[in-house]
């Protein structure tokens, strides 16, 4: 029966645009991030031509991270932090993204940051690209439709594998690239790829073509950072939301299977450097003409990842429609499962799940895993005390625990380690909130911008650090 070992890697997860802010300071340049306008649990964020006068772009100030963090990393010191997953803002390093040199401010940016981390025997967990590619790639090529960003992209992996290689040992290359598998989602594919469909074109073929492109820059990237540091672990980034059967009927099974199929194909080509035969099928069915070589079939072989990186929040339900294809489609194929809640954000909460796919990850590819992203996203009150009273929040991360320790001492799951999302309050991705909060850490500010920045300790800070002190045995 395994254990969690003594170098587990607990601690906390966030990503550079969400609570950097200094969107213009030391040279940065404009990412995806910084013309997202903020929006609700009702109304998508809005993504501009530009950043426009007159709008709200929560992203620009985020949490102030980029002056405060010698307070926030001695914060997760004092948790008891083993490690801390954030990501290099592309546009620190190179402005544009088309750039042959680097800026050197965003590169000393992040070696003041990793150091910090280090001076407390932290581990920084680096994502190279998190929702925040040049919106220069956009504007002038398409996003990653264009074969020529993947050579963009390896000249900054390489740069900031050269500069961080004694400081990062645990890399990801593309964060949630299996979002836009729901390609109906301008959101997902913006954010994932910068693209931006034109009428008339076929979102699904853009988004197999610009994925394509993601897994060939991953593959290449791995293969440059092993050689930079060999003992580089180099990792993909799966949102792992599981797709049930809303019920046993055989049809139901099916549709659920594909939709596994259709969400997780990425993992595939990440840890076993190939296609799956479904997909090939599948494009060639709906003769899908792609820009695919026998080059990149070659890096994709030869760079499949060390480990498998992922999220995991909620879970899903899917049944047959009657349809004939089989095709599954995120959009339009969900449907409520009546076992599990769903929180005020309509996300499903099934902590039975957690352990559910990290077997599923271990019978498809046996390789490491490392939870990289798990949260509950709620509206937090300060009492008059100054108190944070966030019990649903613990309750949520210790279902998910008893699970996680499940998966590692029953069945066997070899685990890296675990990186609750948003460890300090930070601007959510999909809303733009800030009364979305995941943290451990309170942050006075509210949605509108107002709030003086103060860091709150909430109650799950107290109880997280007693977690981590006891290697994951006391969670109440």
């Amino acid at each position: 029966m395994g254990q969690l070992g003594k170098d587990f890697l607990w601690g906390g997860a966030v990503a550079a645009h969400q609570l950097e802010g200094a969107w213009q300071v030391d040279g940065k340049g404009i990412s995806v991030a910084d013309v997202m306008t903020a929006g609700d649990v009702n109304h998508q964020r809005g993504i501009t031509d530009g950043v426009q006068p007159g709008n709200n772009y929560p992203n620009h100030e985020g949490i102030d991270f980029y002056h405060r963090y010698p307070e926030d990393i001695k914060l997760f010191a004092e948790m008891g932090f083993k490690s801390f997953r954030t990501s290099i803002a592309w546009t620190r390093i190179f402005p544009n993204g088309d750039e042959t040199q680097p800026n050197e401010a965003g590169l000393k940016f992040y070696d003041d940051l990793f150091e910090e981390c280090l001076k407390y025997d932290i581990q920084p967990v680096i994502t190279l690209s998190h929702f925040e590619m040049p919106y220069h790639l956009v504007t002038e090529y398409g996003g990653w439709r264009n074969r020529k960003v993947i050579d963009f992209f390896l000249n900054f992996a390489e740069t900031v594998f050269k500069r961080y290689r004694n400081k990062v040992k645990y890399w990801m290359t593309f964060n949630e690239i299996n979002n836009q598998a729901n390609y109906h989602s301008q959101f997902a594919l913006f954010t994932n790829s910068g693209l931006q469909i034109q009428p008339g074109e076929d979102a699904e073929k853009v988004m197999y073509q610009a994925a394509h492109y993601e897994l060939v820059a991953s593959a290449k990237a791995v293969q440059i950072g092993k050689q930079i540091n060999p003992d580089f672990k180099i990792g993909c980034m799966i949102a792992m939301c599981p797709i049930y059967p809303l019920t046993a009927k055989p049809e139901d099974v099916l549709k659920a299977e594909r939709a596994m199929q259709t969400r997780y194909w990425f993992a595939d080509v990440h840890c076993h450097g190939r296609y799956p035969e479904w997909l090939l099928q599948y494009q060639k069915n709906q003769h899908y003409d792609l820009d695919i070589t026998a080059d990149d079939l070659k890096e994709l072989a030869a760079g499949t990842v060390d480990y498998i990186g992922f999220s995991y929040y909620m879970s899903f339900a899917t049944k047959d429609n009657g349809e004939t294809t089989l095709h599954y489609d995120e959009e339009h194929d969900l449907v409520p499962n009546p076992y599990v809640k769903a929180s005020e954000w309509g996300w499903q909460v099934d902590s039975v799940g957690l352990r559910y796919v990290m077997n599923w990850f271990n019978d498809h590819y046996h390789l490491p895993e490392f939870i990289v992203e798990n949260g509950f996203g709620a509206v937090d009150h300060v009492e008059a005390d100054g108190q944070v009273h966030d019990s649903n929040r613990i309750n949520y991360l210790r279902d998910h625990i008893i699970q996680m320790k499940k998966a590692v001492e029953i069945d066997g799951v070899d685990l890296i380690g675990y990186t609750p999302w948003g460890c300090i309050d930070l601007v959510s991705a999909g809303t733009g909130q800030m009364s979305k909060r995941y943290g451990f850490i309170y942050v006075d500010k509210q949605d509108d911008g107002t709030g003086n920045l103060a860091r709150i300790k909430k109650d799950s800070f107290y109880w997280y650090q007693k977690v981590i002190a006891t290697n994951g045995d006391v969670l109440e």
